[in-house]
């Protein structure tokens, strides 16, 4: 993984003290809340509904088992000892006080971490597959080029205050892990026709209260041209986007006011203006320079099948089970990709306590895994793991409460904090997700029912991806009460549709009957080999309407 150089520690280390003295100002009062505001969003700290919350910054969801420990270090310390993943493969922590903010952030540069980019009107942490290096599918790691993206974008003159956030993520493989469509800028490195390794770039794609899916603006960008590409984007957006209305401000309503021709006119005439200058070519060697820090371990010849492994899932269940639903295949043959579910039933999706994080860490170690990933599913990935130490790493898991078995099962729940923390959500999200899970405990009727993601948000932010669920649940405020909307048929990956809504809004006392209906109708409809998303597609809305509502009209009669 990237380590820094002098540049980094410099920046980072110029910026905490900086900040310490923006803290200083605002607690002695010379600084109002809101002349703090934009500064203390620039260094990932918001003021939430009953405490500040800081947003760690993961840059493409890697860390090192040094890293892990430190979250869990300031956890434990500055916090309520725990930490929340995000969708963005950052971690919150929700507790700080806001004296404490500069002594976590100099803690969190002693391991090369920060909180920078993470909030405010930038470009955001910039996010990948979290399976890259390790997936057979991809053409290549896409890594190295977020790294690069990252330091292109870090205090960028021209887009450190853009209109509104910008979100950038890079695939590399023909699934899409990384809900790439739904950014407001998607990097898909490709192949063309030549054999030639390039880059295909979309915009204009995200959630909220307008949710768009991204539009195409160039099927090839060569290697070396693809900063000066994302920086046409980025001009066209600053330029031309709309400051008038804080609804209005994202680049995908800029794309679907002008329309992708359009926008991609402009960008065109911009990328070529960039490149006559000449300034901004992406020489080959520095691309290699950057991806020699993303050189996958040295893999042991394993051959297959793994007898330890073999024989272990045939003794426990348990262990079958979980191999079943959290492993996924490798490159290397004897190896596989572990997700580490922070779903376990009852519990809140993403949150991670200081002894977990710490023990994942010291398990890290033991088995000689140098980096773990976080998922924007909310959950952590060991991409690198030998099947033969896989028996040992699920009996440790077990013992902290990780090994739930239910990767993308229909208790793999993502989830906002919700109206339990966040100032500007209408209704409480994390409750119905736990309730949810609880109804659908049973890993057999999970495994009955198949592929299904639920995405719950709890307001039309859409931090939990409600948009792209294939069950969307978004929290809405009906005269004062928590109500709670059902949208299905939306996918995040690379079929990416958006949800579609089914009408109005349940109690929170009838939105977990509502789901479970919804599944079981599906269940009944569906055709062999179908998924939830499959059926939806094939028969649309009204039968699912028509049962999600039966409570309601019981009542009414």
């Amino acid at each position: 993984m990237y380590r820094y150089d002098e540049f980094d520690a410099r920046f980072v280390a110029e910026r905490v003290e900086q900040f310490a003295g923006q803290v200083a100002r605002r607690l002695a009062g010379e600084l109002s809340e809101d002349e703090f505001k934009p500064l203390r969003l620039m260094n990932g700290l918001y003021l939430q509904l009953h405490a500040y919350m800081l947003r760690i910054a993961v840059p493409y969801g890697t860390l090192a088992p040094r890293q892990l420990r430190k979250l869990a270090d300031v956890a434990r310390r500055f916090d309520k000892g725990y930490g929340h993943f995000t969708t963005r493969t950052n971690m919150q922590l929700n507790w700080p006080r806001l004296a404490d903010v500069p002594a976590i952030l100099r803690e969190l540069a002693t391991v090369e971490m920060h909180a920078i980019q993470t909030s405010g009107n930038c470009i955001r942490n910039v996010t990948a597959d979290h399976f890259a290096g390790a997936t057979p599918e991809e053409i290549e790691d896409p890594r190295p080029l977020c790294e690069i993206i990252r330091q292109w974008s870090s205090l960028h003159p021209e887009f450190t205050f853009l209109a509104r956030k910008f979100k950038i993520a890079v695939g590399a493989t023909v699934h899409d892990r990384a809900a790439l469509l739904y950014h407001d800028m998607a990097v898909e490195i490709v192949k063309n026709a030549e054999g030639r390794t390039g880059y295909r770039v979309s915009a204009g794609g995200g959630m909220g209260r307008t949710p768009y899916i991204a539009q195409l603006m160039c099927e090839f960008v060569e290697r070396e041209d693809i900063l000066a590409y994302l920086e046409a984007v980025l001009r066209v957006y600053n330029q031309d986007s709309r400051r008038d209305n804080i609804h209005k401000q994202r680049i995908k309503i800029l794309v679907n006011a002008i329309g992708a021709e359009e926008m991609r006119r402009r960008v065109a005439r911009e990328f070529e203006e960039i490149k006559a200058q000449g300034y901004l070519r992406l020489p080959q060697e520095e691309l290699d320079r950057i991806a020699a820090y993303f050189a996958p371990p040295k893999f042991e010849p394993i051959a297959e099948p793994v007898a330890e492994y073999e024989a272990a899932r045939t003794k426990d269940k348990r262990f079958a089970d979980w191999c079943a639903h959290n492993l996924a295949a490798h490159r290397a043959p004897g190896y596989a990709i572990a997700t580490i579910s922070l779903k376990p039933i009852g519990g809140v999706p993403g949150d991670c306590t200081s002894e977990q994080m710490e023990a994942i860490a010291d398990l890290m170690d033991a088995f000689g895994l140098a980096e773990i990933r976080v998922s924007h599913e909310q959950n952590l990935v060991l991409p690198h793991v030998k099947k033969r130490d896989l028996p040992a790493i699920f009996a440790r898991l077990s013992e902290l409460g990780l090994a739930t078995p239910n990767a993308g099962l229909v208790t793999d729940i993502i989830c906002c904090p919700g109206l339990d923390y966040c100032d500007l959500a209408n209704a409480r999200s994390i409750p119905i997700a736990q309730k949810i899970a609880g109804r659908f405990a049973d890993l057999k009727r999970q495994e009955e029912i198949g592929e299904l993601k639920i995405k719950m948000s709890g307001c039309i932010n859409a931090c939990g991806h409600h948009h792209a669920g294939h069950i969307g649940i978004l929290g809405v405020d009906k005269k004062g009460v928590e109500h709670y909307q059902l949208q299905l048929g939306g996918s995040g990956a690379e079929d990416a549709a958006i949800g579609e809504i089914m009408g109005p809004g349940f109690t929170a006392k009838e939105i977990t009957d509502a789901v479970e209906r919804v599944v079981d109708e599906y269940l009944r409809l569906r055709q062999p080999g179908e998924r939830f998303l499959d059926t939806y597609r094939r028969v649309g809305m009204e039968p699912f309407k028509n049962v999600a509502y039966l409570e309601q009209l019981h009542a009414a009669y």
